[in-house]
C-alpha cells in the first residue's frame, strides 16, 4: 500500500507540472487534458500487460482450480467490505451499512474468513462503494482523466479516493512485509485473470486507449449518480452490451466484471 501511495502522489505531481499537452493533430477531449502523457503511460502499461501480467494471469487461470480462484476472490472482497461500510455511512446509507456489516460478519464466521460467500444467498447483496464515488456524491468533480503506471485508468478525484480507501481496510494495518506484498500481488493476478475474456475486444478496438477511457469514465459517472446495487448491475450490463462486450462468463471460467481491464 505504501508503494502505491508513493507512486500515486508522485504521478500527481508530474501531472500538475506537465500542463495540458495533447497529441499533435488529435482532437482534444475536455475530460483528458493530459492525453499525451496518459497515452505514453498507457503504452507502457500495455507493453507490461502483454509481456508479463497477461501471461501470468493466464497461467493462474489455467493452473489454479476454479473453486480456489473463487475462494481467493471472496476472501479479498470480504476483508475489503470495511471500505464499503465506511462509504455507506459517508453517503448517508444506514440500511446499506447494516446490510454490509451483517454480510461481513456472516461471511467471516460462516464462510471461513470469507472464502465462501454465504451472505448473498441469505439476501445480503454485495454492494460496491468507494471514497471516489463518495466525493462525487458530495459534489466534487472528477477532474482530468489519469492513467496511473501499472494501475491503469483513473481520474484525479478517484486517485485521492483510492488513497483514502487504503485506510479503511484491515490489510493496511498488517505489519508484515511478506504478507503485504504477497497478498497484493495475488490480488492483482486474480483481478487481471477476470478480464482475459475481454482482451480481444480491447486489442481489436480502433483506439484502445480511447475505448478504455470512455468505458471507465462512463462507469464512474453512473456510480456517482447513486443507483441501488441491483440497478447498478443491470445498468452496467446494458452499458457492456451497447459497447459490444459480452460479460456472460465462459464455461468453467471466472466471470469477467464490468470494469475495464487494467491496461
Amino acid at each position: 500500500m505504501e508503494v502505491t501511495l508513493r507512486v500515486t502522489l508522485a504521478l500527481l505531481l508530474l501531472c500538475f507540472a506537465g500542463g495540458c499537452a495533447t497529441a499533435p493533430g488529435a482532437r482534444r477531449d475536455a475530460r483528458d487534458p493530459w492525453e499525451r502523457m496518459n497515452r505514453a503511460t498507457y503504452t507502457f502499461n500495455d507493453k507490461f500487460d502483454k509481456a508479463i501480467a497477461r501471461p501470468v494471469a493466464s497461467g493462474y487461470r489455467s493452473a489454479v482450480p476454479h473453486f480456489v480462484q473463487t475462494g481467493v476472490r471472496n476472501a479479498f472482497d470480504n476483508v475489503d467490505t470495511t471500505i464499503v461500510m465506511v462509504n455507506d455511512l459517508l453517503q448517508g446509507q444506514p440500511r446499506a451499512f447494516v446490510s454490509d456489516t451483517t454480510r461481513l460478519i456472516v461471511n467471516t464466521l460462516m464462510g471461513l474468513a470469507g472464502l465462501f460467500d454465504v451472505a448473498t444467498p441469505m439476501g445480503l447483496p454485495k454492494n460496491d462503494r468507494d471514497f471516489g464515488q463518495t466525493l462525487g456524491i458530495w459534489g466534487i468533480r472528477p477532474g482530468p482523466y489519469l492513467v496511473i503506471p501499472f494501475l491503469g485508468p483513473c481520474d484525479v478525484r478517484d486517485t485521492f479516493g483510492k488513497v483514502a480507501d487504503t485506510y479503511s481496510t484491515p490489510r493496511t494495518y498488517i505489519k508484515n512485509t511478506y504478507w503485504n506484498y504477497g497478498s497484493y500481488l495475488l490480488e492483482k493476478i486474480d483481478a487481471r485473470s477476470r478480464y482475459l475474456d475481454q482482451d480481444h475486444l480491447i486489442d481489436s478496438a480502433y483506439d484502445p486507449y480511447a475505448f478504455l477511457r470512455n468505458a471507465y469514465l462512463q462507469n464512474r459517472e453512473f456510480k456517482v449518480r447513486g443507483a441501488s446495487s441491483r440497478s447498478e448491475e443491470e445498468e452496467e450490463q446494458k452499458m457492456l452490451e451497447e459497447s459490444g462486450i459480452d460479460s456472460t462468463p465462459a464455461p468453467q471460467q471466472p466471470p469477467p466484471e464490468a470494469a475495464p481491464p487494467p491496461h
